[in-house]
Formats: C-alpha cells, structure tokens, sequence
C-alpha cells in the first residue's frame, strides 16, 4: 500500500492524462449542429449534421494513425474538418508522455495542437521555421520537440486518410515502386574532389545571413543575430551521404571499417555518414533524452528519426583530399523505415533559438540527395495487391517474434507433459530452467515488451461490457499471444505456469534471488503466520484497482503503476526516480526474499488466481507422509507456497517443480529414503542359497 501512496502522491506530475471525452468538443467547435452521429466506417469517423446538412467531421488520430511518441504509446488527438477539407480544430484527448509531464504543463500540447486551426488538409504542414518551399511551419514545443513531431505527423496522416475516404481530395497513384537494391559488386577508387563533384556525396552549406532570414517574423529574429561583416560567415556545413554503397563507404571509411559495419546492418537497414563543421547536427539533446533532435531524413512522407542506439562515432576518414570536420557521425537506418536507397531524400537540419530561459523556437533546412543509377539497381514499379489492415500488417512485422516466443512456449508445454522424467535429473532441470527464465526476461520483457499487467486485464473487461473488439487486442502480437497462453496454461495447470515460466518480471526476481544465493547472502524468510497473512495485500490492491477502472480506467492505470513493469521492461528505468526507486527496490530485495513482489503485491498474479478453481490438472505430486510428519518440501519451498500440512497452494504455487525434484529423489525425500533403507536391510537378510 506503501507503493500505491507513493505513486498516488505526484500522480498529476508523473501520469498519463485522464482521456478525454470527444463529444463536448465536437459540440463546442460546432454549437449550431443538430446531430452528431457515432463512429462510422473503418476509419471510425463522425459525422456532423445541421439538419441534412453535413458541416463537418470529426475522427481520432489513434484510430487511423497510432504512431508511438517519446513513451513508446500514441497521444490520440481529436481532429475536426470542414467538409472542404479545412482544419477547425485539434485537441489531444489522451498521452501517456511522462517525460512531459515531468517538467512541461500538458496545456502546452493543446497549445501546440490549436495551430491547426485554418489550415487544410492539402497544406504540407511541417514542426518549426517558416513558411518556404509550399510548406507551413508550425511552432514546435520546446523540450518535446520529438513529441510534437510524431503528433504533426499523426494528425496529417489521419487527416489525409480521411480526406481520401471522403472523397474531400484525389488519393495518390496506387502504382508502388519497390525499394531499390545497392549493387554490392561496383566499387571504384576515388577522391574526395569526384565523389563531392559527382553527388556522390553533397553538401548543406548555410552561411548565419540564410539563418537570420529564416527566423525573421518570429520572437526569435534578432536572436544570435549576425552584424553586417559576419552575415556571409559560415554557420554550418554538413557533409551527407549514403555510406553502404562501396564506391563512397570504401573510400570513406576504409576496407575494414566499411566491412565491419556493413557486416551490422540487417536486411533493409543502410548507413547515413554526417561529416560536419560550424553548427553541431548532434547537439547535446540525445545525451539526455537518447534522440537526436537535429536531425532528420525525410523520404517521400516518412520522417526518420535517430537514437543513440543508432548513432557511431566516426573517428577518422580515409579518403584522399577530404577537409578536416569537427564531427563525423554514422547514423543507422532501421529496416522498419523501409528506406529506398535508389529514391531521393533529404537530410533537414534543425535549428534553434532561445527565447528564454524555457522557450525556444527553431526552423530547418533541408539538403537534396539524388542517388546515382550507378550504384542501385531499382526494380520496374508494379500495381500492389490490396492493403493489407493494420492489424495484418503488425502481425506480418512482428511474425519473427511471434514464431519465436509460440516456440518458447512449445518448449515450455514439453517441460510441463515431460516433467516427471526431468525432476528426476535435479542438475538438468535447474539449468533448464535458469536458461528458460533468462529467456523470458531478455527476449519476452526487454527485446519484445511483452510484459503483461493488470491494465489488459481491466481492458479487456471494459471491452466486454462496451463495444467489443478483437483488433484492439490483436495490435499487439506479442501481448496477444502471452494472453492466449495464460488463458490455456490457467484452465489446464492454473495461474502457477504464468507467473513461474513466462512473466519477464517474475522471472527477472528469482534470477536475481538465485544470485544472491549464489553470493551466499543470508535469506529472509517471514514466520509461516505472517507470511500467509500477507498474501492477502495483492488481493486488496486488485480490489482497489478494480473500483478505481469502473469509475475511470486511466485513473486505474495511474494506480497500476505499483507493478513496475513499465518502468523496467517498456521504458528501460528512462523515468522519473521515483518509478526507478521503486522497481529497484522491488529487485534488490531478491537478493534476500525471493519473488517478494509476486507473493504479496502484484495484482496481475491476483487476477490470474481467481481462475485457479477450474484448472483440470493436478500433476504436482505427493505422499501421504508430506506434512505429517515430511515437512522438507514446505521448508525447501523458496516462496513458501506449502502449508505445514504438506498441502500445495496452487493460488501462490509459482511452478518451479522444486517440490517434485524432491519427491523423486532418493537422497532427500525422507519417505523414499525409509522405503530404499527398508528394501536394503530387507536384502541383507536373504539367506544366501548354496546351488552346490
């Protein structure tokens, strides 16, 4: 309870936003409309009547475009059109953006979000600067300048999907043109002076006068501004270019190195090299929140962003007559981008201004790469078949991890049907487990965020008593699948197989709990008394929380966060230090007490209990003798889920088969050790019989 105090205590600094609900904002934009009709349509779109006239439409962003912002989750925003394909407002109805919210008022994003106000659909809308090119600028939102990009992008993409549907503006040629190949075969030696001359590798030059214009308008115009004599000095000169292709990464980087990175790279993934003077394109941003916020690489209308997971250092270069630069980066396309290395792109280069101790406001600039023919081989443009449904396409994206987690799984009911012959090999079965439960954390929690919570739980429960829908749950593959397979394992074995095998958090605890053992650390185990006592929190918190997600779910979510799987598996500890002291502690304190967490606090294994009734097997076995007078089993359970009496408590029963390797081992089972000395003191008696 101690934990849901300390959460509830900043919860309107640290959470999510309560959602909001739409209609009093459709309302608001259109005070004249007689009828606002429900979600229609694939797209879930509303429609606004005055009388028989139609004078708008309204839809949210995360049901035609989720795109995960700084926190791994979408902010859904609702956006409302005019029949003529006009903005007439934007508003954002839910985040869960903690970094936000740590330090900037979340009115700010409803700030951000009004500028659509009189813009249209066909705009081409981009975060920061001018008014340039056939482009409208929009102020960014300093310290979330990531965010507000991905809603920039969110809201045109969902509008434009709308638009089309509604006949508002032309969709696009459906003619689609397959991603270009480098032709790994072609290299030739070159210089620096051929490669710059040939566009194999261009140049973004901005002199501070090209600056100073560009802020002009704005707060931030006689901000760092140039005088007369230094308006023609150089402000930056960024070097850009693709550097898998050979003939400019072999040059560039040097046979080894060029190789070595190569060698990196997954199918579909390329190499970005930024060599650059005057003006940092790395800044100093991504040291803090791991984003380069500089930077980006447009192509076509994906905006691609880089972390430091994706970031190199280049140390030296190695082509002849090349300058001197006073930073060298390699950047790394991810194969999600699904970037063309025959099409055009462009690198823009961010740029700001502080207006004050807070604010800032900042423009861009971009600089044009044409691929040269010599060097991709780009396959003829072909008529797509129909777009596959977003639910279909995560599933296509993610059938790698699908595959791979149904196999751990497979695994896992092998380990179960096999279990009496493998308890009876005590070395075997603890290394199988070990490895199974370092399987679990590393690939299920922290690769695939496949951790499970309380959340869903509540989730699908509101699903039932609303409008039902399997897409919802189906947009996550991984959670999907580990929802399945805790349904079938608490009908077949209960909730022990779950919690025991496939909860990365759970499993986090008791690696953690078999170091400390291993380090020999002193384990603290509660009376029998006390301990069964405590079970009952978790109990009380599910309770807790249930209340709470009937009268609002995200004030269910925002209590939920005493389970600290969010903290540890979704953001990687990237949060305020009180979520970090939290699920520290709730780690640290295995080392002495095993799974302290599971037994007395987690709602989830609550929830997962309530099922255990209808569970159909009892394969856990036992003797007559257990309990009275064998207590060795109950003593040797590291989670204390025996009774004295030998009875097994398949509620807190995590699974671990410990009390089974005992129950077939001659050696430690004290019932089986009196039947072996009976049967050899039996043997000693036989007289032995004389053939002669």
């Amino acid at each position: 309870m101690a934990g849901l105090w300390l959460f509830s205590a900043s919860s309107f600094a640290l959470f999510v936003s309560p959602p909001k609900d739409p209609l009093p904002i459709i309302e608001q934009t259109f005070p004249e409309a007689t009828t606002i009709s429900d979600k229609e349509g694939e797209l879930s779109l509303r429609t606004i009547y005055k009388g028989e006239e139609i004078i708008g439409y309204a839809f949210e962003t995360n049901d035609i475009a989720r795109i995960p912002a700084y926190s791994g989750e979408p902010v859904n925003m609702l956006v409302v059109i005019d029949p003529a394909g006009n903005y007439l407002t934007a508003n954002v109805l839910e985040h869960h953006e903690p970094i936000i919210l740590a330090g900037i008022p979340a009115s700010k994003l409803d700030i951000f979000a009004d500028q659509y106000k009189g813009l249209s659909v066909s705009d081409r809308l981009k975060v920061g600067g001018n008014k340039t090119q056939g482009t409208v600028a929009i102020d960014g939102l300093s310290g979330a300048t990531v965010t507000v990009m991905v809603m920039n992008v969110a809201i045109t993409k969902a509008a434009t999907k709308a638009a089309i549907e509604l006949g508002i503006i032309e969709p696009k040629s459906n003619v689609i043109q397959p991603l270009s190949t480098i032709k790994k075969e072609i290299f030739t030696k070159e210089n620096w002076q051929t490669l710059v001359g040939d566009g194999s590798i261009r140049k973004l030059f901005l002199n501070r006068n090209t600056v100073d214009e560009a802020f002009i308008g704005t707060a931030a115009e006689h901000v760092d501004e140039a005088t007369t004599t230094q308006k023609q000095d150089m402000f930056a000169e960024v070097f850009y270019t693709l550097a898998d292709i050979p003939t400019i990464g072999r040059n560039l980087l040097g046979d080894a190195e060029y190789d070595y990175q190569v060698q990196k790279l997954k199918a579909g993934e390329h190499i970005v090299a930024l060599l650059g003077n005057g003006y940092s394109f790395k800044g100093s941003g991504y040291v803090r929140g791991g984003i380069f916020d500089r930077i980006q690489v447009h192509q076509n209308e994906e905006a691609i962003s880089f972390r430091d997971l994706d970031h190199q250092r280049l140390t030296d270069n190695y082509i002849d007559g090349a300058p001197s630069f006073k930073e060298m980066s390699l950047f790394r396309v991810q194969e999600h981008f699904e970037f063309d290395p025959g099409a055009p792109w462009q690198l823009e280069l961010l740029v700001r201004r502080q207006t004050g101790p807070i604010d800032s406001l900042f423009t861009s600039f971009k600089g044009q790469y044409d691929p040269l023919e010599q060097y991709v081989d780009t396959p003829p443009a072909i008529i797509p078949e129909p777009e596959l449904t977003l639910t279909q396409q995560v599933w296509k994206e993610k059938t790698p991890e699908v595959v791979v987690l149904l196999l751990l799984i497979g695994v896992l009911l092998l380990i179960l049907f096999f279990q009496d012959i493998l308890v009876q090999h005590p070395t075997f079965m603890h290394r199988l487990r070990h490895g199974f439960l370092i399987m679990t954390v590393v690939f299920i929690g922290w690769s695939w965020g496949g951790q499970l919570s309380i959340v869903n739980v509540f989730t699908f429960l509101q699903a039932l008593m609303s409008n039902f829908s399997w897409d919802l749950f189906l947009l996550d593959p991984i959670i999907f699948v580990l929802w399945c397979a805790a349904a079938v394992t608490i009908i077949l074995w209960g909730r022990a197989v779950y919690c025991g095998w496939l909860c990365p958090f759970g499993a986090l605890q008791e690696l953690v709990n078999v170091f400390g053992r291993w380090l020999k650390l002193p384990q603290l185990e509660l009376p029998f008394a006390v301990h069964e006592r405590l079970w009952a929190i978790k109990y009380l918190i599910l309770l807790g929380l249930f209340g709470l997600s009937l009268e609002s779910l995200a004030t269910a979510e925002q209590f939920a966060e005493i389970e600290p799987f969010k903290t540890t598996f979704l953001l990687k500890f990237s949060r305020e230090w009180p979520f970090i002291a939290w699920a520290s502690l709730l780690i640290v304190i295995n080392l002495v007490n095993r799974k302290t967490f599971c037994r007395y606090l987690c709602p989830l294994g609550a929830a997962l209990s309530v099922g255990n009734g209808v569970r159909l097997f009892d394969w856990l076995k036992r003797r007559k003798e257990c309990g009275q007078p064998c207590k060795t089993c109950a003593k040797e359970c590291e989670i204390q889920a025996i009774y004295p009496n030998g009875e097994i408590n398949m509620r807190e029963c995590h699974y671990c088969l410990d009390c089974q390797v005992t129950y077939f081992d001659d050696e430690k089972c004290p019932p089986l050790k009196k039947m072996a000395y009976k049967k050899r003191k039996n043997e000693q008696q036989i007289p032995a019989v004389n053939v002669g």
